[in-house]
């Protein structure tokens, strides 16, 4: 018996060792999934060349990047989703996701492996990266551009929107190829742009390229000629549309402009835009581009080296059109405000405002500024419309419009001289009303008050008017700074709207607008996504002071420097002109203001340069009001 026992414990010891070493041999062979995991790594980072791969004479990594590059960089992701193996071959199923923008194309393919040479190889075929692609076929992308949404004013009124165009350039099939340089040049004199690189570039073009000079609007009354054209060879006007305003001054440079994407623009949109899409290049069209410009169709082919042979479409989705983006602008009263801003030499502004809403419903910047955005984005002196706020310190102080102010000649601070501006009048100097003083715009009587209103209280009076709060608008906007410490004649040219004060159009009118609601007015542009108030003032304006103010406000048209303002049609209109010296000139150079409010309208006027506030904001404010009534 104990034999027997020996025997069995023997045989099963036997057994247990080849168990034993067959599963050392199993377990030191690799396993075909890390080279499987390895290739859906490498064609998701588009680099296989680290790849164990048998290529049967290819390059896998060279026909790959032949394979993938007209997908333009869209973002691929390859994941493995299982493994199959007998004996010494498997096959990997892999999944594969292209990302594109609101779409998305997915498939499996399958890729061979073998083990060779102690090694688990992928063997390479083009339909690892694309199913049934064939060995001389590549994946090519092509996209759709969608309707792109409109910029539309108050009452969904259209702004910015698709209009008529001509294309005037050089049809290089319809001139010798020997006369498109002259052909480009004597265009190029005709549309007035640059000869010599308009001919170099259409030299340098295909054989069949249209290659464009000019595009003008279909109604512009500076387009070339049928006449002109037809004197020169290959000299065409193809017809077109693309999003523009109602006038090429309209709202500039708020809207913005539309036009065809620039390289740098194709490249940071990592294939969501091709060259020769239209966005947004400036302004709203540029920073609310991909709301505008919607989802563009996306089109998958599979191109053949072949000559003739017809691209297989592989993938498709549809286009989704832009979402419109809503605005507060009133269309009649922001082409009035451009149109009587065009003959404007120096940089100006007009921005009116509803006090009722905060809706701006113009927003103008002039041609002076050279494409700036003087009126929301300016900053600038505000000079005497400031006396508003000062007032209001004043007021808080104790002081009430009948109280005696003093208004001399000159008053001199650390030094320095302050006067009043050159055609004060006379008879409103000496102890004066408060309101007279500002009726009358008397500097020297702010100044001297100066101890009533400290710096601070000026801060915290311009708060309580909606001077200062930092906010987003959903634009690029300054709503004005004032400090809330200043010393000696900084502080004495504060009380005037000088020294370290700065604002904006935009900001002065949302002065003038507060004052006339009584209460503090946030403005805002976009309809659909209204301006997040400022935190609450510190200090806000009262009932009480909001009818002082207003009173102040309606004396500067009754009794003061506004009075040429009395006839204007409506409802009575309240002023206050402003000048605002700058810079270290003799005598300095000014800036000219004037704000306004007539019914459920507040109104700033701005002109860089200018001769004063009556003089030289006063007319243009004067014109924008009758337009309004």
């Amino acid at each position: 018996m104990h034999r027997t026992v020996r025997r069995a414990t023997s045989t099963i010891a036997t057994l247990a060792l080849a168990t034993a070493t067959l599963a050392a041999c199993s377990a030191g062979r690799a396993d075909p999934r890390d080279t499987a995991d390895a290739l859906a790594a490498g064609l998701s980072k588009g680099d296989v060349s680290k790849v164990a791969v048998t290529a049967g004479g290819r390059v896998p990594q060279e026909d790959l990047k032949r394979i993938v590059n007209s997908m333009d960089g869209t973002k691929v992701a390859v994941t493995v989703k299982d493994v199959a193996t007998d004996d010494d071959t498997a096959t990997a199923t892999l999944a594969t996701r292209w990302a594109f923008k609101g779409a998305t194309w997915e498939y499996t393919t399958r890729a061979a492996l073998s083990f060779v040479d102690d090694a688990w190889k992928v063997t390479w075929k083009p339909t690892i990266v694309a199913p049934d692609l064939t060995a001389d076929e590549r994946l090519r992308l092509r996209t759709t551009a969608a309707d792109r949404g409109d910029i539309l004013g108050a009452g969904d009124e259209a702004i910015v929107t698709e209009r008529g165009v001509q294309r005037v350039g050089i049809d290089k099939t319809k001139v010798d190829a020997t006369q498109v340089e002259a052909s480009a040049k004597a265009l190029a004199a005709v549309v007035d742009i640059d000869a010599e690189a308009y001919a170099t570039r259409a030299v340098a073009a295909g054989p069949q390229a249209f290659v464009p000079a000019l595009t003008v609007r279909a109604d512009a009354s500076d387009a070339p000629t049928s006449q002109q054209l037809a004197a020169i060879p290959g000299a065409v006007a193809i017809s077109g549309e693309l999003p523009l305003g109602p006038t090429r001054a309209f709202a500039q440079p708020l809207v913005g402009t539309v036009g065809e994407a620039t390289a740098e623009i194709v490249q940071k949109s990592k294939g969501t835009v091709q060259p020769g899409d239209l966005v947004g290049l400036s302004g709203l069209s540029a920073r609310y581009d991909g709301r505008l410009r919607g989802t563009p169709g996306v089109r998958v082919e599979a191109v053949s080296s072949q000559d003739g042979a017809e691209p297989r479409q592989l993938f498709t989705s549809q286009p989704v059109a832009g979402t419109p983006l809503r605005t507060t602008l009133d269309v009649g009263l922001q082409g009035s405000a451009d149109s009587i801003l065009a003959d404007v030499d120096p940089a100006s502004a007009i921005v009116a405002i509803r006090p009722s809403s905060g809706a701006i419903v113009a927003l103008s910047s002039g041609p002076g500024g050279k494409g700036a955005d003087t009126a929301a984005a300016g900053r600038f002196p505000p000079g005497s419309t400031f006396k508003l706020v000062t007032a209001l310190a004043l007021l808080r102080s104790g002081l009430t419009p009948s109280t005696r102010v003093p208004c001399t000649s000159k008053i001199t601070v650390d030094g320095r001289t302050f006067t009043n501006y050159s055609d004060y009048p006379a008879s409103a100097t000496g102890n004066i009303a408060l309101r007279a003083a500002i009726a009358n715009s008397c500097n020297t009587a702010m100044i001297a008050e100066r101890d009533k209103a400290p710096q601070a209280d000026l801060a915290e009076a311009a708060a309580a008017l909606g001077l200062g709060p930092d906010l987003d608008l959903g634009f690029p906007a300054f709503l004005g700074s004032v400090p809330d410490q200043a010393e000696g004649t900084e502080r004495a040219a504060s009380m005037i709207g000088q020294g370290r004060i700065e604002a904006s159009p935009l900001a002065m009118a949302t002065v003038g607008a507060s004052i006339a609601k009584g209460e503090r007015v946030t403005p805002s542009l976009l309809a659909d996504t209204p301006t997040k108030a400022a935190a609450a003032p510190a200090k806000p304006l009262s009932g009480d002071e909001a009818t002082q103010l207003q009173e102040l406000f309606r004396g500067v048209v009754t009794d003061g420097s506004g009075r040429f303002l009395s006839d204007v049609p409506g409802g009575p209109v309240s002023a206050k002109t402003g000048t605002a010296e700058y810079g270290s000139d003799t005598p300095p150079r000014t800036h000219a203001w004037m704000i306004a409010t007539q019914g459920d309208l507040a109104v700033a006027v701005f002109v860089a340069d200018g001769e004063s506030g009556s003089q030289t904001a006063g007319p243009l404010l004067e014109k924008f009001l009758r337009s309004a009534s």
